[in-house]
């Protein structure tokens, strides 16, 4: 629609117009309207087709110089990125009114009507309507770009643990899937003893460094590869390598403490039980209940090793328990836990049944032991140990056995358990054939450690279900359906799998 406004006159009358002669209201250009659109265009200099550049991969907008935004079809952000495009050419006019007009959706056209007005001849408004088209052009943005390419990327974050247990890096998975720290890489790769993320930036892969520092403890290592310079604008082109090393001790680990490291955690003994990894290394001495955490700049200074590793626990039977209650501690004791009860325990190898052999030792486990209960321990007794503090300790200091934790039937574990975790979409090297014993281990951890899964998330398995009346039950903890998850599946939200949302 387009009129013409004149300011009000004293004078009713009517006069003629100076080009055609037909009879109108007075006005400052004394013309009529039809004739004043032919003498002036106010749209003139704004354009009526414009592109815009549009990524299919990730289904984003370009908004100069190089910010790719997510705008929905005939959505505010797309209006406002739409007018950006023709603010340079609008500095003379006055825009109205904006809007869109309907175009198929896969012809790559969006059409936008625009109301303007501007002053002409003698101050007189003239108010035109008019159509801009803007043609959708595809170009791939540089983050889809440096995923097509795969190998482009700016840094790397080498994540290594000298174990031969995995729990570490399956608690630490957990922790990025929950926190979404994992989305910003280009690629993970899963390699021996360890797995490398690969960045478009070296930010996001400072910030996973610094995740991780605040989560478990480690210690990192920055270094940087020039890749090329440019002599004429000073600017250099780096590939940055943050490798970070975490503590080689994992969850059910036994450790022998420097006698320095020992009495400053409250004059604990030296032989001891790592019961979790966190942020900090959670420690526990079998023979007084006296637990300690390990953070990693202390365990850096005073370092200790794994005396066992999980292939090498062996099986025992419980043949007498005798709870030991009032136990006295000596001067500078530190904390003792409550959650374990200290008890003297004669066990026997399920191996040596058809012997008299029994070990006496001292364990944390008094709370869930009964006669006659399967345990995994470490045999000190029948073993022979390479380490440097072990080795200078009075024999009369090391037990025969130390008892790591409770034996349960595991396929009837896996049977009952109606909960799952999520994984990480990663490239697989070289991976050991031992690994789903591993991860069923760490299953196993989350269910008999409330501390540690609170720090995940856990789902319901919906294609389990679960068995409440087992007449067989041998008392394995378990999870509760109150700490359990529901799964969000694209079905609840499109409809269909993977299902485009388009606006009418």
């Amino acid at each position: 629609m387009e009129y013409m406004r004149a300011p009000a006159t004293s004078s009713q009358g009517n006069i003629l117009c100076c080009t055609c002669g037909i009879p109108i209201p007075p006005n400052p250009a004394n013309m009529c309207v039809d004739c004043l659109r032919t003498q002036v265009d106010i749209s003139e200099g704004i354009p009526k087709q414009v592109s815009v550049h549009f990524c299919k991969q990730c289904e984003r907008y370009l908004q100069p110089p190089a910010t790719w935004v997510q705008c929905a079809l005939e959505s505010r952000e797309l209006l406002a990125l739409c007018l950006k495009k023709l603010k340079g050419s609008m500095t003379k006019v006055r825009l109205i009114d904006a809007g869109f007009l309907w175009t198929e959706p896969h012809s790559k056209r969006i059409k936008m009507k625009l109301t303007i007005q501007k002053e002409v001849m003698n101050g007189a408004i003239l108010q035109q309507v008019f159509v801009v088209e803007f043609v959708v052009q595809s170009q791939m943005c540089d983050d889809c770009h440096r995923v097509e390419a795969k190998d482009f990327w700016k840094a790397v974050v080498q994540v290594r643990q000298k174990t031969q247990h995995k729990k570490t890096f399956y608690y630490l998975e957990q922790l990025l899937l929950k926190h979404k720290l994992h989305q910003n890489a280009l690629n993970i790769k899963e390699i021996h003893e360890g797995i490398d993320f690969y960045y478009g930036s070296k930010q996001h892969a400072q910030k996973m460094v610094d995740f991780l520092q605040c989560t478990i403890p480690c210690r990192s290592k920055t270094s940087q590869r020039l890749i090329s310079h440019d002599i004429h604008s000073n600017t250099y082109n780096y590939k940055s390598t943050f490798s970070v090393e975490i503590v080689p001790v994992c969850k059910d680990n036994v450790v022998c403490l420097s006698p320095r490291l020992a009495q400053s955690l409250g004059n604990m003994g030296q032989i001891c039980v790592c019961v979790r990894v966190t942020s900090t290394i959670h420690l526990i001495d079998p023979n007084t209940l006296q637990i300690a955490e390990v953070d990693g700049n202390t365990y850096w200074r005073n370092p200790f090793s794994s005396l066992c590793n999980p292939r090498q626990l062996e099986e025992f039977i419980v043949m007498d328990i005798d709870i030991i209650r009032d136990l006295k501690l000596g001067a500078g004791a530190g904390m003792r836990s409550n959650k374990h009860t200290l008890a003297e325990v004669w066990v026997q190898k399920t191996s040596e049944m058809d012997t008299s052999q029994q070990y006496h030792c001292r364990t944390f486990l008094g709370h869930l032991l009964n006669i006659g209960d399967l345990v995994l321990g470490f045999d000190f007794a029948n073993s022979n140990i390479n380490d440097e503090f072990l080795n200078k300790m009075n024999p009369h200091y090391v037990p025969d056995v130390v008892i790591i934790k409770k034996s349960y039937d595991r396929s009837r574990r896996m049977r009952r358990r109606n909960w799952k975790l999520q994984e990480m979409a990663r490239d697989r090297d070289g991976m050991d054939t031992d690994d789903e014993r591993q991860y069923q281990d760490f299953l196993e951890d989350l269910e008999e450690d409330e501390a540690l899964r609170k720090n995940i998330n856990i789902y319901k398995d919906v294609s389990k279900v679960a068995v409440e009346s087992d007449t067989d039950d041998d008392g394995a903890p378990r999870i509760s359906l109150v700490e359990m998850l529901e799964e969000l599946s694209l079905n609840d939200a499109t409809g269909g799998e993977g299902a485009d949302m388009m606006t009418d």
